[in-house]
Parts: C-alpha cells; sequence; structure tokens
C-alpha cells in the first residue's frame, strides 16, 4: 500500500476473528495496522496481532531489505498492537523503544520488562528527529487506554493516530467506511469523548493531509469528513435526524404497538424510523443507532416487576457510553403493575440532556382504544418538527414564532447566488405588530450584510438551548466568503429558497426588507414577514445561556501565554505574534488576551 515516498504499510488482515474484544460481531474481519518511516532512521509505528508475528516481521524485512529499524514507537498498548514488542525486540536487539512512561509501566506487566535499556520514554510535544524529518509526539490519554500517545511527521503531514480513526473490517473488505467506524467508535471509544474532544482541538493546531490509524483504512481524502464525524460523535451530538425505535416483546403484543407507531412516524414525515428487537439484532448495532440518530423510542415489558433483560442490557450501553442530547420517548407494558417505564428513565438519570416527551404509552396487556390513542399523540408530538419542517404539511404562518425572539442568540440564512451562508448574531428585534415588522442589525464587516443588502431577504434561526459549540464554531468563527458553511449537510429550504436549520432552532422566519438603517458600524435591516414556522416548543438559548453553559471554558491553568476569546484556543509563548491567526476560529490576534 503506498502512502508516500518515505512511508511504507507493513500490518496485517485478519479474516480469522469472528468477535473483536470478545463481543463484536466482525463479519469482514479486522486490519492491524502498522508503518515503516524510512529516513535516515527507520521508526516502525506499532506491531500487530500475537497471531501474524511471522508475517508481520517478513513485512519489515521486505520492506526494509538490508536495512534495519532503529526504533520502534508504541502508540498504544492494547495486545492487537502491543503483542510482538518483545519479539520486535528479538529480532533487531540495537533498535530502541519509543513510548510513554505507563506504556513501559504496562510493558513490565505484560512481557516481564520494561526494556529499561533500550527506553526513549517521550510525552506532550516532545520530538524524535529521524534526519530529514521529525517526528511529535502527542499526549491522548484516554482514547482510549491511559498509555495513549499519537505521532505526527511534519514533513509528509501524516498523524498516525492509535485508534482514532479506526474502524472495523479487514483492508480488503467492500464496505461503507462511516458505518463500521460508527460502531467501532461507539464500542470501543464512547465513553471517552472529552478526551477525544481535547485530541482534536490539539489536532486542529496541526497541518494533516494523511491519517494513518491503527484499524482501517489509511485516510487522505476528504479529511474534514472524518473530522467532522468524530467531533459529532464525541460531543455526544446526533448525527442525523431519526427515531430508533429499540423493544423488546414476550408474545408479540409490545411488538405489534411498535410496529404501529413506525407506521405512523413514517406517515407523519419522520425522515428516518429504524426499529430493533433487541432480543434478536446485533445489539452493538442498536447501540450504533441509538447514538446516530436524533430521537429514541423504547418500548418494553414489566418483567419480574423490572424490565426485560436485553432492555436493561441495551439501556446500560447507552448509559455507559454517555447517551445524551437526544429526545426520548417511553412505552410500557404490564397485565397488573406496569412498571417498565418508571424502571428505564430511573435507569436513563445519569444521563444528560435528555428530552422526555409528554406522552407515555402504557399497554395493559395488549392494545385498546386508549393505548391506540396515545400511540397516535406519540407520534404527532415525536414528528412535530418534522411536520414543521415540511413544505407540504407546514403551518407556515404561524405568527407565534415572532413569540420565540428575545435576547437570544440567531443563525441568519442568506445565499449569494453560488452558495447558502450562514451568520450568528444576537440583535433581533420584533419592531410592529400590525403589520409584523422585525429589525435585524449586522455588522458591515460580515460576509452576511453584503449579501443582504444586495438581495434583500433573510431566514432568522431562533436557536434553542442545545445547540452546540460546532454551531457556533461553523456560523461564528469563519467567513462565509471563504466558506461553504453547508457543505457537508443536506439543507431545508423555505419558500423564499433559503436555507433554514434541520436542527437545534425552535422556529424560523423568513424576511423581506423593506428599509435599511445605516448604523455606522452595522446596519440595521427592518423586515416584513412571508414566513413564520413554530419547529419545536424548546426554549431560545439567551446570550448569557450561551456563555455560562455552552461555549467551552478554556484551560488555562498552569500556562502562559494567550487564549482567543472567541473559542478558547490556548497559544503558549512568551510573546503573541502579530500576525497570528488563531487555528480553530481563525480570528487574528487583537482576538486574544493574555492569561493571568
Amino acid at each position: 500500500m503506498f502512502i508516500t515516498d518515505s512511508i511504507k504499510y507493513i500490518g496485517v488482515n485478519d479474516h480469522d476473528i469472528d468477535l473483536f474484544e470478545g463481543q463484536y460481531v466482525v463479519p469482514n474481519g479486522m486490519s492491524y495496522n502498522s508503518y515503516a518511516i524510512i529516513d535516515e532512521k527507520i521508526a516502525i509505528m506499532d506491531t500487530v496481532d500475537a497471531r501474524f508475528t511471522h508475517q508481520w516481521l517478513d513485512n519489515i524485512q521486505n520492506t526494509l531489505g538490508a536495512r534495519k529499524p532503529d526504533y520502534l514507537v508504541v502508540q498504544h498498548m492494547e495486545p492487537d498492537h502491543s503483542a510482538n514488542i518483545f519479539n520486535f525486540a528479538k529480532a533487531y536487539p540495537d533498535a530502541k523503544i519509543v513510548s510513554s512512561a505507563k506504556a513501559f509501566t504496562m510493558m513490565k506487566n505484560f512481557f516481564g520488562t520494561d526494556f529499561a535499556e533500550r527506553q526513549i520514554v517521550v510525552g506532550e510535544g516532545d520530538t524524535l528527529s529521524l534526519g530529514g524529518r521529525e517526528l511529535t509526539f502527542v499526549t491522548a490519554p484516554m482514547v482510549h487506554w491511559p498509555e495513549v500517545i499519537v505521532t505526527y511527521d511534519s514533513l509528509d503531514k501524516v498523524l498516525f493516530s492509535a485508534d482514532g480513526f479506526g474502524k472495523f473490517g479487514a483492508l480488503d473488505a467492500d464496505e461503507d467506511w462511516a458505518c463500521e467506524a460508527r460502531r467501532y467508535y461507539i464500542g470501543i471509544v464512547g465513553k471517552y469523548g472529552a478526551q477525544v474532544q481535547a485530541l482534536l482541538k490539539k489536532a486542529a493546531g496541526l497541518d494533516i493531509s494523511i491519517i494513518c490509524p491503527l484499524h482501517g483504512p489509511v485516510l487522505n481524502e476528504n479529511l474534514g469528513y472524518y473530522l467532522g464525524l468524530y467531533n459529532t460523535w464525541s460531543s455526544y451530538q446526533p448525527e442525523e435526524e431519526g427515531i430508533v425505535i429499540a423493544y423488546t416483546s414476550v408474545y408479540g403484543n409490545t411488538k405489534k404497538a411498535v410496529l404501529q407507531l413506525a407506521e405512523k412516524l413514517k406517515e407523519n414525515g419522520c425522515p428516518k424510523v429504524v426499529v430493533n428487537d433487541l432480543a434478536r439484532c446485533d445489539m452493538a448495532e442498536a447501540v450504533e443507532d441509538a447514538f446516530r440518530y436524533s430521537k429514541l423510542v423504547l418500548a418494553t415489558t414489566t418483567y419480574n416487576a423490572e424490565i426485560f433483560p436485553f432492555m436493561r442490557e441495551f439501556i446500560n450501553h447507552l448509559t455507559e457510553r454517555n447517551f445524551s442530547n437526544r429526545t426520548v420517548a417511553l412505552i410500557e407494558n404490564g397485565s397488573w403493575a406496569p412498571l417498565a417505564a418508571k424502571v428505564m428513565r430511573t435507569m436513563l438519570e445519569k444521563c444528560k440532556n435528555l428530552i422526555y416527551t409528554d406522552t407515555t404509552v402504557r399497554i395493559v396487556s395488549a392494545l385498546n382504544d386508549e393505548s391506540s390513542a396515545q400511540l397516535g399523540a406519540l407520534a404527532d408530538e415525536l414528528c412535530k418538527d418534522y411536520i414543521a419542517q415540511s413544505s407540504e404539511n407546514a403551518n407556515k404562518n404561524d405568527m407565534t414564532a415572532l413569540f420565540k425572539i428575545g435576547y437570544g442568540l440567531y443563525v441568519v440564512t442568506s445565499n449569494d447566488g453560488r452558495k447558502d451562508n450562514g451568520l450568528i448574531v444576537n440583535t433581533v428585534t420584533q419592531v410592529t405588530n400590525t403589520p409584523n415588522r422585525i429589525a435585524v442589525t449586522i455588522n458591515k464587516e460580515n460576509y452576511s450584510h453584503h449579501v443582504i443588502k444586495q438581495t434583500g431577504m433573510m431566514n432568522i434561526n431562533c436557536l434553542t438551548e442545545d445547540a452546540p459549540f460546532s454551531v457556533f464554531e461553523a456560523f461564528g468563527f469563519v467567513s462565509g466568503r471563504n466558506v461553504d458553511k453547508f457543505a457537508n449537510c443536506e439543507p431545508l429550504r423555505s419558500d423564499n429558497g433559503l436555507v433554514f436549520l434541520p436542527r437545534y432552532i425552535n422556529s424560523f422566519m423568513s424576511l423581506k426588507v423593506e428599509q435599511y438603517v445605516d448604523l455606522d458600524t452595522h446596519g440595521m435591516f427592518i423586515c416584513s414577514v412571508t414566513e413564520a414556522r413554530v419547529i419545536s416548543d424548546r426554549e431560545t438559548m439567551t446570550y448569557s445561556y450561551y456563555f455560562e453553559n455552552v461555549k467551552p471554558k478554556p484551560d488555562t491553568e498552569g500556562k502562559k501565554g494567550y487564549v482567543c476569546t472567541i473559542c478558547g484556543y490556548v497559544y503558549e509563548g512568551d510573546t503573541l505574534p502579530e500576525d497570528f491567526i488563531c487555528p480553530l476560529c481563525k480570528h487574528g490576534a487583537a482576538d486574544f488576551e493574555e492569561i493571568k
């Protein structure tokens, strides 16, 4: 496999394995990736599973020819990557072993030796010269073991990402990357989202052209797609709109209710309905679906004054992996004392930012008129936002949308004739109600001001309190003149042809500019309302809520340097260069303040 002129693949494919880590079904096998960096000196990046010792050593020999490696870099001590450290040490007695201090402690436990006479211990920011290039090491604790490091080759702009960006499946498997990478991430790394977020922030400061993971294919195209998915997964945000129904059924009555609900959801315009019978499906696939989509329905029977075992197992998987930021509905069945809804809700108490539907369906043995009506009400409640987003079924003259306006935060969308654009604003005001007039004030330096002044149209999207920081990064940190802010999504459109956000809003209004007021640094657009839709009943995000609960607090403890007031990026150093540009939000030195 060609990676670069100097980096060669020396890993192996495993088509004999049936269960990865003893629990995850891998019908297309696994790859155990290892790489050789060939320079004036040679570094081997990680080893492979114990069952492939000779194949791996042959790969090294065939790749290097008469040359011998100078270093073995051990990024991760899980045995599928570290099992051949001892065999490598015997085969190449002059080579040094490069790893973190915690990894050498683990080597002692695994092999009875920590290779003390051959150690090179590295930590955050340490480097290793191979002659023409320098490797930089970045600590990645709990992604997903505590000793993990990743390695950056600045010459070829390659990130060796350890288990990050890995997937199930051998390299010769013809399958979608995202599906098996998602199942791999959620199952293996899902608990450690905060640690992955920390690593992504470090990676944002690197110029990366290629990602070399320890499982799955080398990534060398469209890296923004993969980084974006990892950001979504590790921040526990829904990846797609849709409803997952996870159920257990003893005699078929709960299943009948679930299938009836699924049909009602489809009739109401739900973009995706996924139904999982937890007693029969792959549990890891069901967990993946719950994290993939925005809403979850749990349906089960009361069983021994508890819930059915497969549902208990499923919920345990969710809570163990920090299931968060979803809408959840409950359906319970019981013949004499239904308790399932109470038990499920109690089990989910440790999850953050779950919104429960007002409707909970109670079935007493079998569906009747009352419980069938509850299913209909639940379907309507779950699909309220989908109906509002539909061009055919929405109420487009719902002026209660104006009640959502406060001292909040909004995304103003527009279009310059070539691409859609979006901007965060906090100055939206209703100025009259007969007729309805709204004033929107925008800084003249923003590209949106220029576009709206030319086109005379905009949409105002009222953000809700569940909007993650990534929304503000996308619409507040970069200019639409240079960046296509909707490049990686399928936008929804109002009747004026402009985008409205598919998620994280409770309403939107389409506006036509009637008057413009020049306010020196800003311009005020006074507009009539041509369309207004209410999407949900969630609270509008206020400016203060954003700063208190959404904007990350910068980690400045023990650091000397400057912090970006926009996104929290920390520049460590005595002097901030005047031309410095923040690698995260792209704002200049003027938006940094010294760490006190």
